[in-house]
């Protein structure tokens, strides 16, 4: 329950609400952000699901998202981006997911629609830490994952769908990867969102030749490998290209 009631009506509406599939990058594969419901579900099927819950009666989807994010995860101020509306009325039919809303909500078997959120984050600079009715909130690689709570696993497919859309018209990187990094780190995240290899030389041609990256003249440390040179995004270039659109860029 929300802390200031001036804000927020303390009536929940039993039949919407909102999940948010926040993605990361942990230099070698796509991560997403996941809570753990706790051991009422234990025995009965998955206990891991995307952060998400019922809107308040005055609050508008946007409003709802990120209060909601913050009370499970402890995750504040992050762009949020619509990836669709879900409805099917089965929603809630596995045992685990009914013994669980039991546990919590006034009107367990009331039908849910809920709209899905995705943001892309650096894991370096966004610690979750669990509240409320979540138990843990923790890191999963997307590519391990195939099976969430109630629908989350096709809310997740969706969202890497959205994902891989715009990654193919748009380079994407800033908000996933730290301040410095590699050529090397990028290329992997390219494959990791569009789950196949990609050529590197190919890669790193049409990545410099857009100029969105700067070098720092310097190289990695403390690595066992050779040091590989670091970049940093261009910003000023990145969003100028934004607005104008990249030509002819792609994977």
């Amino acid at each position: 329950m929300p802390n200031n009631t001036n804000n927020f009506s303390l009536e929940l509406n039993p039949n919407v609400s909102v999940d948010c599939v926040i993605f990361g990058f942990d230099l070698e594969q796509l991560t997403v952000l996941l809570i753990d419901r706790g051991e009422i579900s234990s025995g009965f099927g998955p206990r891991l699901a995307l952060p998400g819950n019922l809107i308040y009666d005055n609050e508008n989807l946007d409003m709802a998202a990120n209060r909601v994010l913050d009370e499970l995860t402890g995750l504040k101020s992050i762009y949020l981006e619509q990836v669709g509306a879900f409805g099917d009325p089965d929603r809630i039919h596995k045992q685990s997911d009914q013994a669980w809303l039991k546990s919590i909500r006034a009107e367990p078997e009331a039908r849910v629609i809920t709209v899905a959120y995705y943001s892309l984050v650096p894991m370096s600079k966004y610690k979750p830490q669990a509240s409320s009715f979540a138990k843990n909130a923790y890191w999963v690689p997307v590519s391990q994952i195939n099976e969430l709570a109630f629908d989350h696993y096709e809310i997740l497919q969706a969202a890497k769908g959205k994902l891989k859309q715009k990654i193919k018209i748009q380079p994407i990187g800033f908000n996933l990867l730290p301040t410095k990094f590699t050529l090397s780190q990028l290329h992997r995240l390219y494959e990791s969102i569009l789950d196949k290899p990609l050529d590197k030389r190919n890669f790193r041609r049409k990545i410099l030749k857009i100029n969105i990256l700067s070098s720092l003249r310097e190289k990695q440390r403390g690595v066992p490998h050779k040091p590989s040179l670091l970049y940093e995004f261009n910003e000023e270039k990145y969003q100028e290209l934004t607005q104008t659109g990249f030509d002819n860029f792609g994977f």
